[in-house]
């Protein structure tokens, strides 16, 4: 490691435009600071900086070399604070933010066992449906469901989730059960805020657009709909996985189900992934998945 003795000491110097504020920043004395960029000078055969009784400034090489070193130091500094991190016990505020019923039934609980597991932490977690920004409301992380847009987030999935259409036995047992897309353009459809149904057919994901008397921008409040025989709805599982276990539910078109969609964290790309959210992140995707 030779080759980086004097490079931190350079960099300082030249930010503060100081060796005494310099040795403050790192601290070590002045003196070290001065022999280490001495050597760092005569390894390089080159001279960094003017040096006066009142002032520091750089030569023209050494200005050019501090533009490469200040993404060496970074990078260092970066490495330690990983690794730091690794053996680092969660604690301080999370900020979070999740879909209301997803958030409600699934994340929450989960959380509040990670605070019993590590009492220094804090939450702040605010549930939503719209997609919240992430660095502009200063969120440490966010839950996401289904296919994400296109960004320059970080993903992480967590768990999957399997889109069901549904109906009560009683409904199908008046209207029949459906058996293409065709047939079910004859049925009453519940809709939520999502304009198309998604199924698989022929190995392409095709899109429906369903119709009918009700339409309504709550999961739950559809599910109540379908349990009362109003007609068949897609949800994700855990809208009506115990409906289906109890047979109140029955799930129609499963041979032209789409593909499993994702259930993901994300956070920002330029954010350093702290202790407390790579444990929390890892805890998720250990419980969800």
């Amino acid at each position: 490691m030779k080759q980086w003795i004097g490079i931190s000491e350079f960099v300082a110097v030249a930010e503060q435009q100081s060796f005494t504020k310099a040795a403050k920043q790192l601290g070590i004395s002045v003196a070290q600071v001065s022999r280490n960029i001495a050597e760092l000078e005569a390894s390089l055969a080159i001279k960094l900086l003017y040096r006066s009784t009142r002032s520091v400034s750089l030569t023209e090489e050494g200005l050019l070399y501090l533009q490469h070193c200040r993404h060496l130091v970074a990078s260092l500094d970066e490495a330690n604070r990983t690794l730091a991190n690794l053996k680092a016990t969660p604690r301080g505020q999370i900020k979070l933010t999740a879909p209301v019923f997803y958030g409600e039934t699934r994340i929450a609980p989960l959380l509040h066992d990670f605070m019993l597991r590590y009492p220094d932490t804090e939450l702040d977690l605010q549930l939503s449906n719209n997609k919240l920004d992430l660095v502009q409301g200063g969120y440490d992380l966010a839950i996401r469901l289904g296919t994400l847009e296109s960004s320059s987030l970080i993903a992480r999935k967590l768990a999957s989730r399997t889109q069901y259409v549904v109906a009560a036995p009683a409904y199908l047992a008046q209207h029949g059960t459906p058996t293409s897309l065709t047939a079910l353009a004859q049925h009453q459809c519940l809709t939520g805020t999502v304009a198309n149904w998604r199924f698989m057919q022929q190995g392409k994901i095709v899109q429906f657009k369903p119709q009918g008397r009700i339409v309504c921008n709550s999961g739950v409040a559809l599910r109540d709909a379908a349990l009362k025989g109003l007609g068949l709805v897609q949800l994700p599982d855990y809208y009506v996985s115990d409906n289906l276990q109890q047979g109140e539910l029955v799930a129609v078109l499963s041979e032209l189900r789409q593909p499993d969609e994702g259930i993901w964290a994300i956070y920002p790309q330029n954010r350093h992934l702290s202790a407390k959210v790579r444990v929390l992140v890892d805890y998720l995707a250990s419980k969800l998945s």
